[in-house]
């Protein structure tokens, strides 16, 4: 019988409950915001439609947040939702969709009681475009997720008879649905907004959870042509995650350390993007060690394969 230094397997409830109750803290947020806002996640102007403004004002030594939110709601009796202040001493504004005619009136109302200013950018995107983006947006997720568990289903094809490739690409699949719901209830919890560059972070931490999903199954998968008479698949599944935790914590450090400096040096508007990817590959790669290969002994069982 080969030996492993950490018994991973043995501890397999633990890293179900700790995920679990993660899992129910994100999803109570969102029962929250459910209830407080009418939705489970607080959408940007990508998927509810509405009117972004970045704009610079010439005085850039005070702050002017509350002040343009009072003028542009008493302009067109509106709602701002969220404004930015970046690091060039712009202030993007987002809220309700305008008409060409209220955003000439909010221009007019901000130039005589603020004074002049700059417009660096206005995009304006209707309802129904931001519903056309919500569908797409997890109709790539899902495809995402089919296309995974039929490449792993191919890739495994050659594992021993009593070990269903299928298996290993359900097993896959689930733990990434883990790192979405987890990440998405973070978000709710957090009262941050769920927009395009979201589902990018979402998609890319799909990719690299599944990667380093593949990594630990890929030494399991050897690992069992030279498995002992005695010895069971959570044994090799152990051996297996041992063999490959330093690569799996060394990729995932240097990824988070650069991800961490742009989150403090970055722009504001993609700390919430930055957000997503630093926790979302931090879990990503918890859901790797602790979730897919526990999940697969679970279900293929403790005995031995032949």
């Amino acid at each position: 019988m080969r030996q492993t230094n950490f018994p991973f397997i043995k501890y397999t409830k633990l890293w179900f409950i700790i995920s679990l109750a993660i899992m129910l803290v994100g999803i109570g947020a969102m029962v929250k915001n459910q209830m407080k806002y009418g939705t489970f996640l607080q959408y940007g102007i990508d998927f509810t439609g509405g009117t972004l403004i970045e704009l610079k004002l010439q005085d850039v030594s005070k702050d002017y947040s509350n002040d343009l939110a009072t003028v542009i709601n008493e302009a067109v009796a509106g709602e701002v939702s969220q404004i930015t202040v970046t690091d060039q001493n712009t202030y993007i504004v987002q809220g309700k969709t305008l008409t060409n005619e209220q955003y000439d009136a909010v221009k007019l109302a901000i130039r005589g009681k603020l004074g002049s200013f700059e417009e660096i950018k206005y995009n304006t995107i209707g309802p129904k475009v931001g519903d056309t983006l919500k569908r797409k947006a997890l109709t790539a997720i899902t495809l995402a997720l089919v296309a995974i568990v039929l490449y792993l289903a191919y890739a495994f094809r050659k594992v021993p008879k009593r070990v269903s490739p299928w298996r290993f690409g359900i097993c896959a699949v689930v733990a990434l649905l883990h790192d979405v719901l987890t990440t998405t209830g973070v978000f709710a919890l957090m009262g941050y907004e769920v927009d395009a560059l979201f589902i990018t972070a979402i998609l890319t931490v799909i990719g690299f959870s599944v990667h380093d999903t593949i990594v630990v199954f890929d030494r399991i998968r050897e690992n069992l042509k030279y498995q002992g008479r005695d010895e069971s698949f959570a044994q090799v599944a152990d051996l297996s995650l041992n063999q490959t935790l330093s690569r799996s914590i060394n990729t995932t450090l240097s990824t988070l350390i650069t991800l961490a400096a742009l989150y403090t040096l970055g722009a504001p508007s993609l700390k919430t993007f930055l957000f997503a990817l630093l926790f979302g590959i931090t879990i990503g790669t918890y859901s790797s060690i602790f979730i897919a290969s526990p999940l697969l002994v679970l279900w293929q069982g403790k005995k031995g394969v032949r």
